[in-house]
């Protein structure tokens, strides 16, 4: 089946900015043509690709196509730059999966270096981000395991070296007779969100199997590290991200030297690493200049 190119890009723009009108003002037509473009593809493809409703959102098969469309804009920024042509004026759209922690420490470093490409960031944990490339939904990864997934080139990127802490304060009130069982049991801790084990392995590791403290959920790496300031409770942190802080003794680990190490992977598709080439150089430049090589 072979998709006209005006339709395919007035999915990708009804469902990247959420309405018909904001899209058609994107393409310069009228909401019209753009209601009219993506009906021809329903019906072409014989299924509802867009749920409207504001703002509008696209079903299990609208996903996939845009997601199609973009890989091909890829694909032709990669070709125009081969042969030297004019660029495109609208750059290619590139749809990752990365985890919170990367995009707060270094990841945006990497967008930065990449010329020519617009991020379509989808944040998810790192033990989580290989199921988006598994169903095809975007073109590369930052996961948290070296298993590749299949159809995709893994690159490794290096460690987070995450460390257990807590303010002093919070310290002197929870653990002041030490990280027991029973204190670790009691004390609030800071969890991102319900996929965040490494509170979990941490405990696991250090003080004991099958603890459940009172929990706080924080979906923000940065609350996450103003919260422990804070005395709220205590949480896994990127050591990089609150090195300062312990420096100035706003933090304190919960015990020396038991950090856990999170070793990370860059995977992309096989079909577009030729295009996603430069993107790839970025990603293990930055990743691997702050990212723990040990």
């Amino acid at each position: 089946m072979q998709f006209n190119p005006h339709h395919l890009a007035a999915l990708s723009q009804v469902l990247r900015l959420g309405s018909f009108e904001a899209a058609a003002a994107e393409l310069s037509v009228t909401p019209s043509a753009m209601s009219q473009r993506i009906k021809a593809l329903e019906d072409q493809t014989g299924t509802v690709l867009v749920q409207r409703g504001p703002p509008c959102t696209g079903t299990e098969a609208g996903l996939r196509i845009a997601k199609h469309a973009e890989d091909i804009g890829l694909l032709e920024a990669q070709l125009t730059r081969e042969l030297a042509l004019d660029r495109d004026p609208m750059a290619a759209r590139l749809k990752v999966a990365v985890n919170a922690d990367s995009l707060a420490t270094w990841f945006v470093e990497a967008m930065a270096a990449s010329d020519g490409v617009l991020f379509d960031l989808v944040i998810d944990d790192q033990d989580h981000s290989a199921d988006w490339l598994k169903r095809g939904e975007v073109s590369a990864a930052v996961t948290a395991h070296g298993k590749v997934v299949t159809g995709c080139d893994a690159h490794a990127l290096g460690a987070f070296r995450y460390v257990a802490c807590a303010s002093p304060v919070y310290m002197q009130r929870w653990f002041a007779d030490g990280i027991t069982p029973k204190a670790t049991s009691r004390a609030p801790c800071m969890v991102f969100n319900a996929k965040d084990a490494l509170q979990r392995r941490w405990m696991e590791v250090n003080v004991a199997p099958q603890l459940f403290p009172p929990t706080h959920f924080l979906p923000s790496t940065q609350a996450f590290v103003d919260a422990a300031v804070a005395g709220l409770g205590w949480g896994m942190n990127p050591l990089e991200f609150v090195r300062p802080l312990m420096d100035e003794g706003k933090l304190v680990p919960l015990l020396p030297q038991t950090e856990l190490m999170v070793p990370l992977t860059w995977q992309v598709s096989r079909v577009m690493a030729p295009a996603l080439a430069q993107v790839t150089r970025a990603v293990l430049s930055s990743g691997r200049r702050h990212l723990s090589q040990e």
